[in-house]
């Protein structure tokens, strides 16, 4: 009760209280101010695109991670002679800190010289420089990439755990019925695992939302807001502007909005696991 009270409680009573008073990083809590700091916040177009722009990408990296992970889980089941050594080095990138993930694909995205600027230039000669981070379409996609790259595995991880956790009886009745490969997944393994792939799903949402230390290293909130997601919104209002009750107030919208999406998909993931 004691670590849940330092770690938890307090943390969130005093983001609350910022959040309805004047604080400065040096000096919180100065004059109680009511609801102003969410007026300010619910309307500042900066807050609405960056709460926007943070659902949108959270969900376009949940969805791609759960595809690519449950297909990668799948066929490493399928393959399981393939060994140790193969799973290991599918589950490094989780391995990897993230900010040295974001200065790989910083190199990687780099228009002088970088791995996707030479191989554009071997296949298509002539073609010009492609500067995929300092794009204002393209760079969100950048970081976005980069984020599937490191939290996939952990959906692989998930998955196969679950694949792994079937009842061999069952399987071994369809294959002595007859039943094809297409069929045993269909009506079998896809049931088995569907309550995994939606929990592991909402991990990935929830991770997405949380989303810094990439757009810190890769883009820096650039070029102009475009990949200003909340998370980095949140660090420059209160380390750069100072302002500690803004920041406050955007992290409560925040985990708002990350408990509105994300309770349908829990109420989903639990009805699964109980079918």
């Amino acid at each position: 009760m004691l670590v849940l009270l330092v770690l938890a409680a307090y943390p969130l009573v005093f983001i609350a209280s910022a959040a309805l008073t004047r604080s400065s990083l040096g000096n919180p809590f100065q004059e109680f101010v009511g609801v102003a700091n969410f007026q300010s916040a619910v309307g500042s177009p900066a807050v609405r695109d960056s709460l926007a722009l943070g659902t949108g990408y959270a969900f376009g990296v949940a969805i791609a991670s759960t595809i690519l992970g449950s297909v990668t889980a799948v066929a490493l089941w399928r393959s399981l002679h393939a060994g140790a050594f193969v799973r290991t080095v599918l589950l490094l990138p989780m391995i990897v800190p993230p900010v040295v993930v974001g200065i790989l694909f910083g190199f990687i995205f780099s228009p002088s010289g970088g791995l996707l600027h030479t191989l554009i230039r071997r296949f298509t000669p002539g073609s010009g420089t492609y500067a995929v981070l300092s794009d204002t379409t393209w760079a969100i996609f950048g970081v976005a990439l980069a984020d599937v790259w490191e939290w996939t595995p952990l959906v692989v991880l998930l998955v196969f755990t679950a694949l792994l956790g079937q009842q061999p009886e069952i399987i071994e009745a369809a294959q002595l019925d007859g039943a094809s490969g297409y069929q045993m997944f269909r009506h079998i393994t896809l049931p088995a695992v569907a309550g995994t792939i939606v929990a592991a799903f909402m991990i990935r949402l929830i991770l997405a939302f949380k989303v810094f230390d990439l757009v810190y290293v890769m883009t820096s909130g650039g070029p102009g807001s475009s990949t200003q997601v909340p998370a980095f919104l949140i660090w420059r209002s209160a380390l750069q502007n100072f302002d500690v009750g803004i920041a406050a107030t955007i992290t409560l919208l925040l985990a708002v909005v990350v408990t509105v999406v994300t309770i349908p998909v829990f109420l989903i993931s639990k009805r699964l696991r109980n079918d």
